[in-house]
């Protein structure tokens, strides 16, 4: 059994920053990528960052620059540093680990962000 706890998320302020981070536990292999991705209201789940074992990082245009996703294997634990946020960069933010020999995709609870003009 996989589990991945999101913590960090809440209200902020634009121009602020906030960081995220997601927990994982159970069997996971440690060939895997770890992501972020968010779900604002009536639009789709888009990819917001990942990174691979090897530290290799993938963004969104929407968040370069801006957003850092970072990793530490020791802990299973995958971050999200978002600076200069903005009320485009509010909606429900997943943690994701996708095995990449299997294949299975994990998902995390969801955290809310909201950012406030």
């Amino acid at each position: 059994q996989v589990q991945l706890v999101e913590s960090g998320g809440g209200l902020v302020q634009a121009g602020r920053s906030q960081r995220l981070s997601c927990a994982a536990s159970g069997s996971i292999s440690s060939l895997n990528v770890m992501g972020w991705y968010r779900q604002a209201p009536g639009k789709q789940r888009e990819l917001v960052a990942q990174i691979t074992g090897g530290s290799s990082t993938k963004y969104a245009d929407s968040v370069k620059g801006r957003f850092t996703i970072s990793r530490d294997n020791a802990k299973n634990t995958v971050y999200l540093q978002m600076n200069s946020l903005t009320p485009e960069d509010t909606a429900v933010y997943y943690c994701n680990v996708r095995a990449l020999i299997s294949g299975l995709n994990y998902w995390g609870q969801g955290t809310q962000v909201t950012v406030s003009s």
